[in-house]
């Protein structure tokens, strides 16, 4: 026998049959006691539920504004955008194929930030841009091109 031959021996065991009656030791209560919520079928409690005391997610007071509406726009920095060829374009599509973005977490579209140099000429096609980006990447002799939020879908979906 060797170190690779070795593996878990195979449980012979059958699974319990609750509730089959008293000979099957697991029998007329089958393991949920004589009486109570807990006995019952569908019985038990929801998650956070203490007894009928004020349960602690409405003790704590609550803090600050959610924004319902608000537009989650996955960003990128102008430096990053060096790894392209000289001269190509650019797209949200392109950079969810190669992994830059998350499409997922592109839920209004991608925005272009301006951090860091550009070097290489490109056309950038995106949902939004700073000003600082659009001047960068036009310094470098590229252009910027906005997609319109509304008719953008994501590449995942169809219509």
């Amino acid at each position: 026998m060797k170190l690779h031959d070795l593996q878990p021996k195979v449980a012979l065991k059958k699974p319990k049959r609750k509730g089959r009656g008293p000979g099957s030791g697991n029998g007329t209560r089958a393991g949920r006691g004589q009486d109570g919520q807990n006995s019952r079928s569908g019985g038990g409690t929801r998650p956070g539920f203490e007894g009928g005391q004020m349960p602690l997610y409405r003790r704590l007071p609550k803090r600050g504004f959610k924004n319902f509406n608000r537009k989650y726009y996955e960003t990128l920095n102008v430096c990053d955008l060096e790894i392209f060829e000289e001269g190509s374009e650019i797209t949200p599509e392109l950079l969810f194929e190669n992994k830059i973005l998350n499409k997922n977490k592109a839920k209004a579209g991608v925005k272009i930030l301006g951090d860091g140099e550009l070097n290489k000429k490109y056309t950038v096609k995106a949902h939004k841009f700073t000003k600082s980006a659009v001047e960068k990447i036009e310094a470098a002799g590229g252009s910027v091109e906005v997609i319109e939020t509304k008719k953008w879908v994501k590449p995942d979906k169809k219509n």
